[in-house]
């Protein structure tokens, strides 16, 4: 009898299959990949350069410093991997892409199969986006030396959204970003540490006020950190009561202050 399909199906398209080693290896992406939820192909396009020294890259036309990945080896590479195992949603790392957040997260775990298309050097040949991207997307306005990093992030960010992933099934609902707020801020034992004591409304016992007073602290934090996702996601009318009616923020002491 034939294992059931994976949950999430992920084929990486890298010319460096072993930075993802202890990556895929680790934590709760490991034991999902154990336990045949998750489900990662590593495909190197340097495996389909011709030539004897199976060269990938080569310089820009036009002009200017680094070398460009040729479309060929690249094209080759998705093709025999979506042959053999079947068409996926393929997704380009560049920076120049729709910039990676949870809703995109969200989306992707949707999909039953998903390609991470890493470029290296200088980048990659226009025509590999144009011919085979289903979309180009960007963890952040930076450069990194490859498309390596930022596929590990996205693929940590939508595997742990597939259910069978996280130990607690509740663990996404009231995360940062799940409704375009930050979390709020947790505390765990011991109740001071270094004179700092934990908020008093969390050891009452009340999970009306402690679900009112983390809403609250989640919108406080939201905009003294990130204002942005205030102006794109704008107050509810409940958060504007929240605020509008919320105590001012208050420490528990601790004894020595007492």
């Amino acid at each position: 009898m034939s294992s059931p399909a994976p949950l999430l199906d992920v084929e990486l398209v890298t010319l460096f299959p072993e930075m993802f080693d202890s990556f895929l290896r680790a934590s709760l992406l490991g034991k999902a990949i154990d336990g045949g939820v998750v489900r990662v192909n590593r495909t190197n396009p340097r495996d389909f350069a011709p030539g004897r020294h199976r060269q990938v890259d080569d310089s820009p036309y036009g002009g200017g410093p680094g070398m460009i990945l040729r479309p060929g080896p690249v094209a080759a590479a998705i093709e025999a991997v979506e042959a053999e195992r079947g068409r996926a949603h393929r997704l380009l790392l560049s920076p120049s892409g729709r910039l990676f957040d949870q809703a995109l997260a969200g989306e992707l775990a949707g999909r039953c199969r998903l390609m991470f298309i890493c470029g290296r050097y200088e980048g990659l040949d226009e025509r590999i986006a144009e011919l085979f991207a289903d979309e180009v997307v960007s963890i952040g306005d930076y450069v990194l030396a490859g498309g390596e990093m930022a596929a590990a992030v996205l693929i940590e960010a939508v595997a742990r959204l597939v259910p069978g992933v996280l130990g607690c099934e509740t663990s996404t609902v009231d995360e940062s970003f799940s409704a375009g707020r930050l979390e709020y801020p947790q505390w765990t034992r011991p109740p001071t540490f270094r004179g700092l004591a934990v908020p008093e409304v969390l050891l009452s016992g009340n999970h009306a006020q402690v679900a009112k007073w983390r809403g609250l602290e989640s919108l406080r934090r939201t905009q003294a950190r990130r204002p942005d996702l205030i102006e794109r996601h704008p107050l509810t009318e409940h958060e504007t009561m929240l605020v509008q009616g919320g105590p001012t923020q208050r420490r528990r002491r601790s004894p020595s202050e007492r």
